[in-house]
């Protein structure tokens, strides 16, 4: 274990003959979709099946007030979530329907951070970070806490959008808040069709970095980790989005990788300063950036152009998009359909994974963009896949989880059920994935040595 961790689990406990990972297992999941928001895990076993009516590799379940779709993130010991409660059950309509009026929900909420010991699933502790009626309204699909928040081991950093900006240490004790204004977040053509804020802040080196593409005044922010004081400020001239940035390495200089409608690109971490620039997607960019093979990949569905782009990761300058899905230059290839609209892609090996909205999975070459197989899920996603042991998993919005072997074939392994609707992307530690579910917040793995019998029912809280 890192020290980091050791300090975690003297601080939290182990539970009595709880079995210690192995050495090359990845423990932290500080962001959305993990380290680099690669959303993939690997050094541990991961379950293939299991059974959540019955308790079979459910190492435990624990109920969440309210209502958010907001990821897990993990560090050492501790798990961490966010969410938005009201005095009633928050209205949720699932599927794929055509309906953008907002929701129902514009009374009273409390907006929370809650800690919970990664091992037992117990409410370690829950702070109330603002109370009162929303900024904004949001859409039926979607809640009052969508980001994901972000940790780097010391700083736990929760963002709900126009409700603010907040940065914690890990026992809940509240260091600095900013206001960030009202982030309205809504179809540009339709403005009053409102949906909720969404993108999820990321932390590296000691910096908080904000993608915020709203109606009037979008722009991309680093914030001080340490005190919360803005260090640069960057407009955008785009339209209201959902994306979350990347960070990710070129040359030695950290870059912030972003989705966009009319800008999708790359800028200088330290400094703001654009690097390079695309235009060419749908028009509700929603997938987050993801870099693999010296490659940053894009996709977005909406408006009409669905396309995945495939940038070289030393672009620089303006951009266009290769015409009819070719290839060559700093496009090194694109697809002009097949995009997905909401999850983002995987990339395992030398396989590139986009999962669609309406269930379709494809898979292509990282590198060449040649397709490999196109296989149809068991329903409607929303959520990210992520990956782990050498299985691919893509949560359903009814819940069903299909279990894929990463591979130039497609194999699905298993479909489990949640027994609840997923709108969130889980996150993965030692070979544990934690699932998001309407209600609750569920772990699966296998169970230590010392665990109950199978036929024993599963913790619940």
């Amino acid at each position: 274990m890192t020290f980091a961790i050791l300090l975690a689990a003297a601080a939290i406990g182990m539970p009595a003959g709880a079995a210690a990972p192995p050495a090359s297992a990845q423990v932290h999941w500080p962001s959305f979709r993990g380290p680099g928001a690669a959303g993939v895990a690997e050094g541990a076993a991961a379950p293939v099946r299991w059974d959540v009516a019955s308790g079979e590799h459910v190492l435990w379940k624990t109920a969440i007030p309210g209502l958010g779709h907001s990821s897990p993130v993990v560090w050492g010991e501790r798990l961490f979530v966010t969410t938005a409660v009201s005095g009633r059950e928050a209205p949720l309509k699932v599927g794929l329907y055509g309906d953008i009026a907002p929701a129902d929900d514009d009374g009273t909420q409390s907006w929370r951070v809650l800690c919970l010991d990664k091992r037992s699933g117990e409410i370690l502790w829950q702070r109330t970070l603002r109370e009162g009626v929303p900024r904004t309204r949001r859409h039926p699909k979607s809640s009052h806490a969508n980001p994901t928040p972000a940790t780097d081991g010391r700083r736990l950093v929760a963002f709900f959008g126009p409700e603010g900006l907040y940065a914690l240490d890990l026992d809940g004790n509240l260091l600095w808040q900013k206001d960030l204004g009202a982030l309205r977040a809504a179809f540009y053509r339709v403005p009053e069709a409102e949906w909720g804020f969404a993108s999820s802040p990321v932390i590296h080196e000691g910096r908080v970095f904000v993608q915020a593409d709203v109606l009037g005044g979008s722009f991309l922010a680093a914030f001080d980790l340490e005190d919360g004081r803005e260090i640069w400020r960057t407009a955008r001239d785009d339209v209201p989005a959902w994306s979350t940035p990347t960070i990710h390495r070129v040359g030695g200089r950290a870059q912030v990788l972003v989705n966009g409608h009319r800008h999708m690109g790359a800028y200088d971490a330290a400094t703001g300063r654009e690097i390079w620039r695309l235009a060419g997607g749908g028009d509700i960019p929603v997938p987050t950036p993801v870099a693999a093979h010296g490659l940053v990949f894009l996709t977005s569905a909406h408006g009409g152009p669905s396309p995945i782009f495939a940038v070289r990761e030393t672009a620089r300058g303006q951009l266009s998009a290769p015409a009819d899905g070719g290839s060559g230059g700093p496009v090194a290839w694109s697809v002009p359909r097949d995009g997905a609209y909401m999850p983002t892609p995987l990339v395992v090996g030398e396989h590139l994974y986009v999962a669609r909205d309406g269930g379709a999975l494809y898979c292509y070459e990282a590198k060449t963009g040649r397709l490999v197989y196109r296989e149809r899920l068991s329903g409607a996603i929303t959520a990210s896949g992520v990956a782990a042991d050498g299985k691919l998993y893509f949560a359903g919005e009814s819940g069903d989880v299909d279990v894929v072997r990463a591979g130039p074939e497609f194999e699905r392994l298993a479909t489990n059920r949640l027994g609840e609707t997923v709108l969130a992307t889980p996150a993965v530690s030692e070979g544990v994935l934690f699932f998001r579910t309407r209600g609750h917040l569920v772990a699966i793995g296998e169970p230590p040595a010392s665990a109950r019998p199978a036929n024993a029912p599963h913790p619940t809280r």
